[in-house]
């Protein structure tokens, strides 16, 4: 049987959702060009003030936010309310040493933990089940919001965080966890490690799974729901917006539910910035409508994917969207972590290196490996194998701080890394992240 945290939300009728999204979105602008003086002042440089907002058809009219907004403005410069008003800060890796930090009021966190709890009843959860987290926790998003949503739902919450991998199986069996919520990679690692054990799928008490955080494939699914013996359903979310929640699977695994009465979704062409009908793929941008302390609006994921309005045969109404299919940038996700290439280069030219480098992204039993080739300077080339190794170890190091995961770096011969005349390829992805 279907299940709901918020039933007369979640299956609004279309006439009523949109009117909804009107009078917050009409709140919200004004809440923004009254509070944000950057994005005021973009309104301004367009021509348009909050009392031309009336319908979200006017959306259009609004300036987008990037990424690269918030870079400049960080770190308090899109905030839309005073620091005695904000509770909490959540945080991203920082793309050249500068993070993106989310604010979030009281209100704020009851939002993002309200999504998550329908998130948790729409795959077939309720109070009854032990909800056990190991999305990482501290800055990251994935475990506070998980972790909130399944408080919000009365669940037995364990906040395992990541990692540890024999304490998540002794804790899976002896608190009979029902509800797995971490990455799909850590999902299928756990899978195998059961296995190991001897441990078979029906042996185990969990029946539903909660995955987001990097892309996976539909083949990656059926491998983890045969594994583990469970239902496997997607979740999506930036913590930007708020964390994981925006959107989710219900039971019947048909495209993430975006919940409409928080984020307003749109798809629009990624170079032109004109908006897309449903079904056509696109760039995904939110505009939050009721989020008080860092109220982005149209804000660019630079998610590529698309949004389908057919009602759910779980008789939810919000629309839904499909996998991403790509992106626009060159962000890639790596064991749940957004990396982007200038990150590392960062590091290359901090230590003293040329920016001449490949990095190589795999996946291995279910895991992403990141491997980072670098050129050696020509003054480099007659020292010993044991130097090189030293200086190999301390790039890991430096990689490590600004990524927060592990990469391997080799050094390599210099001009041995491919030139090209146009722009710079500086990734190869061997994963297979599409069916």
């Amino acid at each position: 049987m279907t299940k709901f945290y918020q039933k007369e939300i979640e299956t609004m009728p279309l006439p009523e959702l949109r009117k909804l999204q009107n009078e917050k979105l009409v709140k919200q602008i004004k809440h923004v060009y009254d509070n944000v003086p950057y994005y005021a002042a973009k309104m301004d440089e367009v021509g348009v003030k909050p009392e031309d907002i009336k319908t979200t058809d006017d959306i259009k009219k609004l300036p987008f936010l990037t990424k690269d907004d918030l870079r400049d403005q960080y770190p308090y410069g899109l905030m839309g309310k005073p620091l005695k008003d904000c509770v909490r800060i959540q945080s991203t890796s920082g793309t050249t040493g500068r993070r993106v930090v989310a604010f979030y009021t009281q209100h704020d966190i009851d939002v993002w933990e309200e999504c998550c709890a329908r998130a948790i009843m729409a795959v077939g959860g309720d109070e009854n089940d032990v909800v056990h987290v190991c999305y990482g926790y501290g800055l990251f998003t994935g475990g506070p919001g998980l972790n909130g949503g399944s408080h919000k739902v009365g669940c037995l919450t364990l906040p395992m965080s990541s990692g540890n991998t024999e304490r998540q199986i002794q804790f899976i069996q002896d608190l009979q966890s029902t509800i797995l919520c971490c990455t799909p990679s850590y999902a299928a690692f756990l899978g195998e490690a059961m296995k190991e054990k001897g441990i078979k799928p029906e042996d185990n008490t969990l029946k539903f799974g909660i995955f987001g955080a990097e892309p996976w494939t539909e083949e990656m699914r059926r491998n983890i729901e045969a594994s583990l013996g469970i239902k496997a359903c997607d979740i999506y979310g930036l913590t930007e917006i708020s964390g994981p929640g925006v959107s989710w699977e219900c039971d019947q695994q048909a495209g993430m539910h975006i919940c409409e009465d928080h984020f307003y979704a749109e798809i629009i062409d990624p170079d032109t910035g004109e908006v897309l009908p449903d079904g056509e793929v696109g760039e995904l941008v939110f505009t939050p409508l009721d989020k008080e302390a860092f109220p982005l609006v149209r804000y660019r994921t630079r998610d590529l994917c698309v949004l389908e309005r057919e009602k759910c045969k779980c008789g939810r109404t919000h629309v839904r969207m499909r996998k991403p299919k790509g992106r626009t940038d060159d962000m890639l996700v790596i064991r749940g972590v957004n990396v982007f290439p200038s990150q590392i280069e960062t590091v290359l030219i901090k230590d003293g290196y040329d920016p001449n480098y490949m990095i190589v992204v795999g996946r291995e039993n279910n895991t992403d490996t990141l491997d980072v080739n670098v050129e050696l300077l020509p003054t480099m080339t007659d020292e010993k194998v044991e130097q090189i190794a030293k200086r190999e170890k301390q790039l890991e190091t430096d990689i490590r701080s600004i990524l927060g995961i592990g990469a391997k770096v080799h050094l390599v011969a210099p001009k041995s890394i491919t030139r090209s005349e146009g722009k710079a390829k500086r990734v190869i992805d061997n994963r297979k992240l599409i069916d």
